[in-house]
């Protein structure tokens, strides 16, 4: 039983780094700016989904870490295909690495809307990264150019979700690797990670074991801040709660896309285990310190959010142009 344990799981890790090493391999040298100006009637599509996002903006602000988390989970598993978005019984969303993922709806009305005026044209997964952009955008982030003119991949299945997308307590060095995999380097890591937590809020069971035991001591993490620990304890008792905190512990800065959340994590307010770990690990903590004490959170993030939307995209004659994002034509 063990050595057949042992394959399985080796064939596992194989089937992995292939996928990786595909995500990285392939080209997007078809994607670029503009992709589709002139090719939707009279109808800028960036504008029309500008429109939408802003819309729902102007009624719940969360929608912009929505928006980012999606982005990422889409892009870490098969690519930035929107395979994310795919309804199913076993597909990517409904794997539980996805089940704080949220936006479909968003998504759904983008697509609706562009529908109406040019059928067929834009894919799902370059709504995703045109939306999550406005999103960014809309929460006082610097704007930045998308590339466009991905397609829709095909597959989407939980099990590759589960295998792709790192959780809250991963090392560092492993958390490197897994980027570079996929053509990211470090300094693209602790600023995805940085703008992806720069809003937004965590729920107390993705850290409640730094709280009260961390790592089985029976003790807290001794990383965090003890006014931190403290206010933390007050709002997430060991018993377990629904209650959450901010992603970025500066206050005044929860709900825009800037550079507080580098600024709380070397005062030692990172909330999760690997947002503390990027300001004391020491291949990445200079890059955290440059960040919290400069302008170059503002001009760079735009930048790591191009490469992530690189990551495995299907151009071409690869994939399809979904006429509902939630299903294959």
């Amino acid at each position: 039983m063990g050595s057949a344990r042992t394959s399985s799981s080796s064939r596992v890790a194989l089937a992995i780094l292939l996928l990786c090493m595909t995500l990285v391999g392939q080209s997007y040298a078809q994607l670029k700016n503009g992709f589709y100006l002139g090719k939707c009637r009279k109808t800028n599509v960036e504008k029309d989904i500008f429109d939408v996002v802003n819309a729902a903006y102007k009624k719940d602000r969360s929608i912009v870490a929505a928006l980012l988390r999606m982005q990422f989970h889409d892009c870490f598993v098969r690519g930035c295909d929107a395979s994310i978005l795919l309804d199913g019984s076993n597909s990517e969303k409904t794997d539980g690495s996805n089940a704080s993922v949220r936006g479909y709806e968003l998504i759904d009305a983008c697509k609706a809307s562009l529908e109406k005026k040019c059928p067929g044209v834009v894919s799902c997964a370059d709504i995703i990264v045109i939306a999550t952009r406005v999103a960014v955008f809309l929460a006082q982030g610097r704007w930045y150019n998308v590339e466009t003119g991905r397609r829709d991949g095909l597959i989407s299945r939980a099990s590759e979700a589960q295998a792709n997308l790192p959780g809250p307590t991963i090392p560092v060095p492993v958390a490197i690797d897994i980027f570079r995999r996929r053509g990211l380097s470090a300094d693209d890591f602790v600023l995805l990670l940085g703008g992806g937590h720069t809003v937004g809020v965590l729920h107390c069971n993705f850290f409640l074991d730094r709280l009260y035991n961390f790592q089985n001591s029976g003790k807290p993490d001794k990383t965090m801040n003890p006014t931190t620990l403290s206010a933390f304890r007050k709002r997430c008792p060991r018993s377990g709660s629904n209650n959450f905190v901010f992603a970025d512990q500066t206050k005044g800065s929860e709900f825009k896309v800037d550079k507080g959340y580098y600024n709380a994590i070397t005062q030692g307010k990172g909330v999760l285990q690997i947002d503390q770990q990027i300001a004391l690990h020491p291949a990445t903590s200079g890059i955290v310190r440059r960040l919290s004490v400069t302008g170059d959170f503002a001009f760079q993030f735009g930048g790591a959010m191009v490469r992530l939307g690189r990551v495995g995209v299907l151009t071409g004659s690869k994939g399809q142009i979904r006429k509902n994002c939630r299903r294959l034509n």
